[in-house]
């Protein structure tokens, strides 16, 4: 009946596994309680879960990317802590198999449910309203989308209390994945969670491809589009060309453990580095996908904050291009230690090489954009900087790993694991905190707290530096990466230096907790409702802080680059339509959270072999796609009068307002 499924899947031995389950489940159980005290759950669901809105599926896209930054971090705590206090006699506090564990998680969760879900919903709060649209071309899909991430997100939670989760590493290798070396359910969590979350991704990609191209505002050319909106461009084509071969990946890799097929076991006529090839060929441009929207809010904020036209527009479009294709190029840099000819390795280190002059470029642009402009050290700029400076350190070593004997040396150690990081959270993260502050007001109405933002800031880099670089370090001194327990002190002191780094960027965690809290206390003060809380340069701005649930009472007309900015200069960007007409909108649908849920149940089964739910819940995903398919009524009208009623509201709040709010 419940397929493998026992009592003896939960790790009751554990008491730092069942610790945080038992923690877990009791937050959960006081939020559940807090919003039943309150009387919230019909609100919720009429208003959030069976949302179309784009903007409130933002939301939620960064509430689930938050909230798996803390569980990944959290992983991050403990392999400092263990390496720490791990040497010699010392065997610390976790366990071999645990330790494995948690570098898998870490990785999974930091780039596929934290990186990716943040990434998407800057995207849907943002790009719509940068092209004058009213919504993405495709509102409920956006939805199934937001719902499969999460479903994927929740297997991934769940393995930390049921089962176990994988041992093999983020990246699956084989014959790691084969049932013969894992035999329990951890890589089949790792497996259904990606499969899950990446049929999502595949979803939003053509998504918002379709909407760029097709729903742009009248006058908006390409070359006129926002950067942000052209990074959004390039990050979904990577998504719709990559994303397909993971899935054929781990479809091979299902049909390896669930049927005893032998398509990556090298004994059995299969061959393991077709996987590697396969993985990677997806691996790298999913590093792009995760760090170009990133470049894209900085282009917004050094440009906002410079008081400036951003320097050299069209050659940071056709830079951003060019990373594109050449992350198609270059997949093969992550194993030239695996044994192919000089020929490619001379290639792929050669390609490597050349990705990093468009990057070069848009370094330069971003200087040249601060250059005499008239700068406003806000926290988003701060992110910026903070970027600019750490980034091109990380950019630095990664030319030198592009050199094939240089990254033979230093492949598997922890020099590797210094500059993956030295990119990623720089380059992604530091760019979608800059993102979360700059747009807060245009998703909820108040800036955030100033003070907060730039403390988060400081404990972020501070302790990035201290928890990094002694990586690099030890990289040069032999340590190898993912080790549970070493006996060379000499290795300890630098790796007590990272621990310590790692409880400052909790440290900036907390603050930027803290700068919520102290946000919303002080809303009020806080509050804009001129639309234009950092004097932006780009369309969105041409709506209300929030805006309405139709973005725009009319459709405006581009005539500039800096769409806004234009608008402003004409004396035209507040004023009134001559006329306001009816506007047709998405009605909200439960479908998409149901499909989520089955979504959710079919792969609990897969995992754990119980293959009538299993088969429930995929028939129930085809049914409730059926059904929504079939449903006529699926759009209402928002009258011209109620439309005109809501501007008159916002106009009258604008002048009501003190000067400078």
């Amino acid at each position: 009946m419940l397929g493998k499924l026992t009592l003896a899947a939960i790790p009751y031995h554990d008491p730092i596994v069942m610790g945080a389950v038992v923690g877990s489940v009791l937050l959960g159980l006081l939020i559940l309680g807090l919003i039943t005290y309150f009387r919230k759950w019909p609100y919720l669901w009429r208003e959030w879960l069976t949302s179309v809105d784009h903007k409130r599926i933002g939301v939620m896209y960064i509430i689930v990317a938050l909230i798996m930054l803390l569980r990944g971090f959290s992983d991050a705590i403990l392999m400092r802590s263990q390496q720490a206090i791990a040497m010699g006699a010392s065997q610390g506090f976790l366990p071999p198999d645990h330790f494995n564990q948690i570098f898998s998680a870490h990785g999974t969760i930091m780039i596929l449910f934290m990186a990716m879900p943040f990434l998407t919903g800057l995207m849907n709060i943002v790009v719509p309203q940068q092209i004058g649209a009213r919504d993405v071309a495709f509102p409920f899909l956006n939805a199934v989308s937001l719902w499969l991430t999460v479903a994927g997100a929740l297997l991934v939670m769940v393995s930390l209390g049921v089962g176990e989760f994988s041992k093999a590493g983020w990246s699956g290798y084989a014959p790691l994945t084969e049932r013969a070396f894992s035999p329990g359910t951890g890589v089949d969590y790792w497996l259904w969670s990606l499969q899950i979350a990446g049929v999502g991704s595949v979803l939003t990609g053509v998504n918002f491809l379709v909407t760029v191209l097709m729903m742009r505002a009248p006058g908006l050319r390409l070359m006129r589009l926002p950067l942000f909106t052209w990074t959004s461009i390039f990050t979904n084509v990577l998504l719709i060309f990559s994303f397909p071969v993971l899935t054929v990946a781990l479809a091979l890799v299902a049909l390896d453990r669930y049927l005893g097929m032998h398509f990556f076991s090298n004994g059995f006529g299969g061959n393991m580095m077709l996987y590697t090839n396969l993985f990677w060929t997806w691996g790298h441009p999913e590093v792009y996908i995760v760090i170009l929207p990133a470049f894209g809010v900085f282009s917004e904020v050094v440009a906002t904050f410079s008081s400036k036209r951003i320097f050299g527009y069209t050659s940071l479009v056709y830079a951003t291009a060019a990373i594109m294709f050449l992350s198609f190029a270059v997949w093969v840099h992550h194993f030239f230690t695996m044994g192919a000819s000089v020929n490619v390795n001379i290639f792929f280190g050669i390609s490597t090489m050349l990705i990093a002059i468009p990057t070069g470029v848009k370094v330069f642009n971003w200087l040249f954009t601060m250059y005499r402009g008239r700068i406003r050290l806000t926290t988003p700029l701060y992110w910026t900087i903070g970027f600019l400076t750490t980034f091109v350190l990380g950019g630095l070593t990664g030319v030198l790993m592009s050199i094939p004997p240089a990254d033979y040396v230093v492949h598997n150690s922890l020099f590797l694991i210094a500059h993956f990081h030295n990119m990623l959270i720089p380059g992604t993260l530091f760019g979608f905190l800059a993102g979360y502050v700059y747009w807060f007001p245009k998703a909820f109405g108040f800036t955030l707290d100033e003070t907060w933002g730039k403390r988060t800031f400081w404990c972020w880099l501070i302790g990035f530096y201290l928890a990094f670089v002694p990586l690099y370090i030890l990289g040069f001194m032999g340590m190898p990466r993912r080790l549970q327990h070493y006996d060379n002190p000499a290795w300890q002191p630098l790796l007590i230096i990272a621990a310590v780094g790692t409880l400052i960027i909790l440290c900036g965690i907390g603050c930027m907790l803290m700068q919520l809290v102290v946000s919303l206390k002080n809303r009020q003060a806080n509050l804009d409702v001129t639309g234009d809380p950092w004097d932006g340069r780009t369309l969105e701005w041409a709506t209300s802080s929030p805006p309405a649930i139709y973005n725009f009472a009319t459709i405006p007309v581009v005539h500039d680059i800096d769409a806004f900015w234009d608008m402003k200069e004409k004396g035209i960007a507040y004023a009134r339509p001559d006329h306001y007409e009816d506007i047709e909108m998405p009605k909200n649908t439960g479908y998409g959270f149901i499909i989520g849920i089955l979504a959710f149940l079919f792969g609990f089964a897969m995992i754990w072999h119980i293959w009538w739910l299993a088969l429930t819940g995929l028939l129930g995903i085809v049914v409730a796609v059926i059904a929504r398919a079939g449903d006529d009524d699926i759009h209402y009208v928002i009258p011209a009068a109620e439309v005109e009623r809501i501007e008159n509201q916002r106009r009258q709040a604008m002048a009501a307002a003190p000067a400078g709010s």
